[in-house]
């Protein structure tokens, strides 16, 4: 009997021990400052996390032997499941503290078509996963199920510097960014910029800004050349400039040579700085200066030729090329160039368009502006119409501004063209009103005409028409009769003297 109650207080006091170690062990609450020092706040989940874990396996060990309950069973593993995702959120929140998305190359560069294009190259710069798993001895299983080497869905856009979006996509999406693994993106340039802001948001909503100078693509070894003035329409005897705005891309050569070709001997041209002061035949870029500005300055015959025809457009090229290349193409000017052939050359070039246009101009002549009539004739006179411009004119009309109550007679009323070089006679007759009183009378001679599709008109001439008194009859004679009685007297008075 004694013996049979020692085994039972044995048995009572194991039990008792039994149930004390199948007590859920709490783990180490969340501490304030585990935000601050995330590291640390690591530490302390991944302690919780194990001593948790440990205690469940104790507890399914009791709960298969029956000295448990469920209901301890499940607290067990709630407490467990608590610390394991204190732990992943722990672990979550140092691995996103640690992800870091860079830009490691930006170039910029010209597509076939003409459209300028910024290749990105983006890295996962987190190579260091490993060191960081083994330094907290962190369980592989769980540390690669987190994929703390991947960057998820990495967006990435291109601003200027108003922080507006100048690129083509607007937005691009990288799915994964993994270390080790970079990605290229590309973009259409929407604003020709040497310098943009690269914006990203990766991760759990992580925003970084990078405020880059674009490179160049030095595979090129060119100078990309444009203008926006492409096309222009010249007066012959006229000039007109061609803006051309010049980059490099280029990383053995710095200096280039301008050439035009296919652009007929008549024609003359030469090319200035951008300042427009001072002429040049080579430009020069240096480190800090990949891209210059200068025109082309052109200039027409004064007269259309075979080769500079009216209204017939000539293409032609702007090259910019190497200098040493320059040197071993002696028939530049030799020979019509095609842009096949241009391409092959592998240089900077762009086509420019010239459309030669004459306009008319009008010269009168006049022998006399001067006339003297009676008040019952008319003033007779004529113009000549001389073309002296380089189109030619078309109806060529002439109008007169007459004093009151006076008349005209133009013939012809209209000549309907005239050639270059050509000239042709108006004839014009003004007369007076019938009771017009003696005197000077201006008359303004205006002429006009049309010259492809622009007015053109001359130089106004005056006409002074003198009219003159009517000479009294009556009058005349009895002055006439009296100084033939004062002759006669006299004669006849001296004959009777010299009798006496």
């Amino acid at each position: 009997m004694k013996n049979q109650l020692i085994i039972a207080f044995l048995l009572m006091f194991a039990l008792l021990g039994i149930c004390d170690s199948a007590s859920p062990q709490a783990y180490n609450p969340f501490n304030q400052r585990d935000d601050q020092y995330r590291l640390l706040g690591l530490k302390r989940a991944k302690g919780a996390y194990e001593t948790a874990r440990a205690d469940f396996e104790r507890q399914k060990e009791l709960y298969a032997r029956k000295l448990i309950s469920n209901r301890e069973l499940e607290t067990a593993r709630t407490t467990y499941a608590d610390a394991e995702v204190n732990y992943q959120q722990s672990l979550l929140a140092v691995l996103f503290e640690k992800q870091y998305v860079t830009v490691s190359n930006a170039v910029k560069y010209y597509a076939k078509d003409g459209s300028k294009h910024v290749r990105l190259t983006l890295v996962n710069p987190s190579g260091g996963t490993q060191e960081f798993q083994k330094l907290l001895n962190i369980d592989d299983k769980l540390f690669r199920s987190l994929q703390p080497d991947i960057i998820c869905n990495v967006y990435v856009s291109l601003l200027n510097g108003q922080n507006s979006i100048i690129s083509q996509p607007y937005e691009a999406k990288i799915d994964e960014l993994r270390s080790g693994e970079p990605v290229d993106i590309d973009f259409t340039l929407l604003q020709d910029l040497d310098a943009v802001t690269v914006f990203m948001i990766y991760g759990n909503g992580t925003q970084r800004e990078m405020k880059i100078f674009l490179q160049k693509d030095v595979t090129v070894n060119r100078v990309e050349v444009q203008s926006e003035q492409f096309s222009q329409e010249i007066e012959l005897g006229k000039t007109a400039s061609y803006d051309l705005t010049l980059e490099l891309f280029s990383g053995a050569r710095n200096t280039f040579s301008l050439e035009v070709v296919n652009l007929p001997k008549q024609i003359g041209r030469y090319f200035k700085d951008g300042s427009g002061s001072v002429r040049l035949s080579q430009v020069k870029f240096t480190e800090s200066t990949h891209s210059k500005r200068a025109s082309l300055e052109i200039t027409l015959p004064d007269r259309p030729t075979d080769e500079v025809a009216m209204d017939k457009p000539i293409s032609f090229y702007v090259l910019v090329m190497p200098r040493e290349m320059k040197d071993n193409t002696p028939d530049l000017n030799d020979r019509h160039w095609t842009e096949a052939e241009l391409d092959k050359l592998d240089i900077g070039y762009v086509r420019l368009e010239v459309l030669p246009r004459g306009k008319g101009e009008l010269l009168v002549r006049a022998p006399q502006l001067y006339h003297a009539i009676a008040s019952d004739s008319k003033a007779e006179m004529y113009i000549e119409i001389y073309n002296e411009g380089s189109h030619r004119l078309d109806n060529i009309e002439v109008t007169v501004d007459l004093p009151l109550n006076w008349s005209k007679e133009i013939t012809p009323q209209r000549i309907t063209s005239l050639g270059i070089g050509q000239d042709k006679r108006f004839q014009l007759a003004f007369t007076p009103p019938e009771d017009i009183a003696a005197g000077k009378y201006e008359v303004r001679i205006r002429t006009s005409a049309m010259s492809n599709n622009q007015p053109v008109i001359s130089e106004d001439k005056t006409v002074t028409i003198e009219i003159e008194a009517d000479a009294n009859v009556f009058g005349t004679i009895i002055i006439v009769l009296m100084v033939l009685g004062l002759v006669t007297g006299i004669v006849v008075f001296g004959v009777r003297l010299s009798r006496r």
